[in-house]
């Protein structure tokens, strides 16, 4: 191995090893949002989990703290809990979509409210949307691994009932199934997944990861664990590519990964309409 090549492995090595131990369930999620229609409900789940690192923040708690996740964490059970009642009702004059996107809104706001009160409140922010993937080290890695191999196991768990909630929920009503408990199940495991990516990474990447690699995913193929494996594909892809730009041009990070995403979405989406053409 070149020097150079030693140099990048050296700086990339754990940031490669996040980008493609995480990604499989963001995408697995994001096949379930794309499926419910609620394509934002991931993104104002990661900026609730974000006004809740800033009510911690000025609580006087370091970004670091223990505290702080659990602050956080509590704060989007709230949001899970209300995307789950709001989605109870069958037949409901208000779209989700709308309530999902008053709540990033709101909170969106309230984040730029709390940290004009901390100090140095610009540079949380900017850390808080782009995360610091680039410093992620191996502890962090393995932390988060048990997570997410524990909330892929329970979503394995219960993979059919999760598909019939998301792809017809009337028919799940009918089956007697209790879609406001097992829709509350779903977006409490998304939110552990969420402030956990998103202290990671920042809210851009995770939501290129959960959105991404699954649209291109459904526009390739039909089933789901075909769709799985091309999104995991994608979001390899774009790790690479992203970490690769950001080495040799000296970019931020998370911003060259989702832009990455962004071109290899304009790639998968002019080969689908060629393909049906």
């Amino acid at each position: 191995m070149s020097t150079d090549l030693q140099v990048v492995w050296e700086v990339m090595r754990w940031p490669f090893v996040a980008c493609l131990l995480f990604p499989p369930l963001l995408v697995y999620l994001g096949l379930h949002v794309v499926k419910r229609e609620v394509i934002f409900v991931d993104l104002a789940l990661a900026q609730v989990a974000t006004l809740g690192t800033c009510v911690a923040l000025l609580m006087g708690h370091h970004f670091d703290d223990r505290i702080t996740f659990w602050i956080s964490l509590g704060v989007t059970f709230i949001g899970a809990a209300f995307f789950s009642w709001s989605r109870s009702t069958r037949r409901g004059e208000v779209p989700q979509e709308a309530i999902i996107g008053i709540t990033f809104v709101v909170a969106a706001a309230g984040v730029i409210l709390l940290l004009s009160r901390v100090a140095g409140g610009k540079e949380e922010l900017e850390n808080l949307l782009t995360g610091d993937i680039l410093n992620v080290t191996k502890g962090e890695i393995g932390q988060r691994l048990l997570v997410f191999a524990a909330l892929g196991a329970f979503y394995a768990a219960y993979h059919k009932r999760f598909v019939l909630i998301s792809s017809d929920p009337e028919k799940a009503f009918a089956d007697g199934i209790r879609v406001r408990l097992w829709d509350f199940l779903f977006y409490a495991a998304f939110a552990l997944v969420v402030v956990s990516f998103v202290r990671l990474a920042g809210v851009l990447l995770t939501f290129a990861y959960l959105i991404v690699p699954a649209v291109c995913g459904t526009m390739l193929a039909q089933e789901w664990m075909k769709r799985l494996a091309i999104g995991w594909g994608i979001a390899a892809a774009a790790s690479l590519l992203g970490l690769w730009a950001s080495y040799r041009m000296d970019l931020p990070t998370g911003a060259a990964i989702v832009v990455a995403s962004g071109l290899l979405l304009a790639i998968v989406g002019v080969f689908s309409a060629v393909r049906r053409a």
